[in-house]
């Protein structure tokens, strides 16, 4: 069985710069509002996870999670996270190093 969510290289490079800095992390894949909908990291802890969050797995050693609602609609797919130059989330934590987390995907089979 193929992993729900992975990470590039370039993805696991900036979790370890930003565990060094803030220690153990968890990503929320955002469904939309302010933040569009894009991956988010926080310190571990610093995002309450709900009873309808569903834990896809995780990178570079961090818990990757996603609202219930949100995963009916990816659910048949693997979602890639990596890295491009720019603003993302004003509430992760890479945003101070110029880049963002963005998810790609790819249909299960």
């Amino acid at each position: 069985m193929q992993p729900k969510v992975v990470a590039t290289e370039a993805a696991l490079q900036l979790i370890e710069k930003l565990k060094e800095t803030y220690g153990p992390l968890m990503f929320h894949q955002s469904g939309g509002c302010c933040d569009g909908s894009s991956p988010m990291c926080y310190p571990q802890g610093e995002f309450i996870i709900g009873d309808s969050d569903v834990l896809l797995g995780e990178i570079g050693g961090c818990p990757f999670y996603m609202h219930a609602a949100q995963y009916e609609y990816w659910k048949h797919t693997q979602l890639i996270i990596d890295v491009v130059p720019g603003r993302g989330g004003m509430f992760s934590l890479e945003g101070r190093e110029g880049v963002r987390f963005l998810t790609r995907s790819r249909r299960l089979n």
